[in-house]
């Protein structure tokens, strides 16, 4: 295939003035005849955000986790673009918030007299901002951790049969950058397949040695198991072993882990299912039938039918919420 060298422009520049290349300072990329390297482009919204908090992102620390975060989540932003983007967000949250707290005061005020109402009408409107643009800033800047986590979760869940197709390529005597390349070609293979796809980009696109590309993507994904298996691709690789016997062990041996991995999953819904019998259906009746006899042989009653009413509309049906959400996570990873 017919490719054409995008060098940088301090290279064009030392080749017009006739100097020595410096060959640390050259970063080739290979590109497909009449075409040009694209980049991620920015939304409207993160320009404005770069654009407007970038000085002052500027002026704090480096963010390298965050930079090493973002890049196992594939969250096409550098560090400092992603907090300006965070800032931006805060304040829009926060002055949204500030309005809604302003009329939720008022909405208070209105409803009744005293001095009780007038405090609980200003810490209303001072708690749903305040707490609100705190929570957004906490939640966004864990957004590219959580989303590293996820994929490793997924790479975990998908790399046996991911390493029976790379044993059975390698069975039929396939290089190993056919094998990558034919990996990220398989998207049944989720998250897998997008780090096979970064090495081939490395190899094909920014002239990498496939050994060297191994290596980047081991320190670059967010899954141990699959950085194991690419360090263990590289050692084997470079001490002179052969990589067929070893691609069929790890096929063996990640069958083997994901089927442990499937029961104790299934252990522990079973446990779950019969801790919402319990918890969520049981104690909550049995609390419900003593405070209505409470109610009714004892005093206080109008007091322990808000008990009641909180019970009911709240209590179970966040319990229940709960359960569910962490049901659904664990379904999914069986």
């Amino acid at each position: 295939m017919p490719a054409t060298d995008v060098a940088s422009p301090a290279r064009a520049a030392r080749a017009r003035s006739g100097d020595a290349p410096d060959v640390t300072e050259v970063r080739t990329v290979r590109v497909k005849r009449g075409e040009q390297p694209s980049r991620a482009p920015l939304t409207p919204f993160q320009q404005w955000a770069w654009t407007r908090f970038k000085d002052r992102v500027k002026m704090g620390p480096a963010e390298a986790i965050l930079e090493e975060n973002l890049l196992k989540a594939h969250m096409r932003l550098r560090a400092e673009e992603y907090l300006a983007w965070v800032m931006a967000v805060t304040f829009v949250t926060a002055a949204a918030l500030a309005v809604a707290g302003v009329v939720l005061g008022v909405l208070i005020y209105l409803s009744g007299t005293g001095i009780g109402t007038l405090i609980f009408a200003v810490l209303a409107a001072v708690a749903l901002p305040v707490g609100g643009t705190g929570l957004t800033n906490v939640l966004l800047k864990a957004t590219p951790s959580s989303n590293a986590k996820r994929r490793g979760v997924d790479i975990d869940r998908r790399i046996g049969a991911a390493m029976s197709f790379v044993s059975a390529m390698a069975s039929a005597d396939v290089n190993i950058d056919q094998i990558f390349r034919d990996l990220a070609q398989e998207k049944i293979y989720g998250a897998v397949a997008e780090e096979a796809a970064w090495i081939t980009r490395d190899t094909e696109l920014l002239g990498i040695d496939i050994l060297s590309a191994i290596r980047i993507g081991a320190n670059r994904t967010p899954s141990k198991r699959f950085q194991d298996f690419l360090q263990g691709v590289v050692t084997t690789a470079t001490s002179g072993g052969q990589l067929k016997p070893y691609f069929l062990i790890k096929a063996e041996q990640y069958q083997r882990e994901n089927k442990l991995d499937v029961m104790r999953r299934t252990e522990t819904m079973g446990l779950l299912a019969e801790t919402f019998v319990t918890v969520v259906v049981a104690f909550p009746l049995f609390l419900v039938i003593v405070i209505a006899i409470f109610a009714i042989i004892g005093g206080g009653g109008g007091s322990l039918l808000l008990i009641l009413w909180g019970i009911i509309g709240a209590m179970i049906p966040a319990f229940q919420f709960v359960f569910i959400l962490y049901m659904q996570g664990l379904a999914s990873e069986v």
